[in-house]
């Protein structure tokens, strides 16, 4: 009997486009406090890590009351813009990514999972919208955790599944989840499609990958290489 493997995903960038209602839920957050936003590049650059987190680097100069009310106005802008669109429309699947999902999903020794800086209820609202609440079994989310790359999500999603770091792999767009993935002594597999320039994932992934297709034959390779 082959043992169990766990495969964790980042969500925003790696497995949904949601940079959109991203990008304007961060515009309305600086507005909100008379501010002009950042460049489109500030704002997708800290995606990955927790809004509590995100916020201060954003607007270094505000006080933490400002940047309490900015993380307030940033998840009433995103839920409203998600409500208006739909979780398919505000945050559609990257080309192929649900028909990866479903075939990793079918191999019985592997575990699927997620570690990501939404917020629980933001995540809820994501696999709902997308008819995939019971695909993953362990879901790690910022309300719990400190922000990436502590490696706090990936050490808990470890412990709720009972797999062994080497038997685990983290799959993100950013920089943040390689660091993480490192941090937790797992593998960590970097997209190319996502916020953070391939470049940047190089350092810490051991492989990055630009096409969802190609993620079976590159997960096979990393647990290989370990062998």
């Amino acid at each position: 009997m082959s043992e169990l493997r766990l495969i964790l995903f980042d969500v925003d960038g790696t497995l949904v486009d949601s940079q959109g209602d991203i990008i304007a839920s961060m515009t309305r957050a600086f507005e909100a406090e008379g501010l002009d936003a950042p460049t489109r590049e500030a704002i997708l650059g800290i995606v990955g890590l927790s809004l509590e987190v995100a916020m201060p680097k954003l607007a270094p100069g505000l006080d933490t009351p400002a940047h309490d009310r900015m993380v307030e106005a940033y998840k009433a802008a995103y839920m409203e813009l998600r409500a208006a669109q739909g979780s398919q429309k505000s945050s559609p699947f990257y080309p192929y990514a649900r028909d990866v999902l479903d075939q990793l999903a079918g191999i019985d020794h592997y575990l699927l999972g997620v570690a990501t800086g939404k917020s629980r209820r933001g995540l809820d609202a994501l696999l709902a919208g997308h008819g995939m609440k019971e695909m993953f079994l362990t879901q790690q989310v910022s309300d719990h955790h400190p922000s990436k790359p502590h490696p706090s999500m990936v050490l808990t999603a470890l412990a709720e599944t009972g797999v062994a770091p080497e038997n685990a792999v983290m799959i993100g767009d950013t920089s943040f989840d390689m660091q993480m993935a490192r941090a937790a002594g797992v593998r960590a597999l970097g997209v190319g499609w996502g916020y953070h320039r391939p470049e940047d994932l190089d350092p810490h992934a051991d492989a990055v990958i630009h096409d969802f297709r190609d993620l079976p034959a590159a997960i096979d390779r990393v647990w290989e290489s370990e062998r």
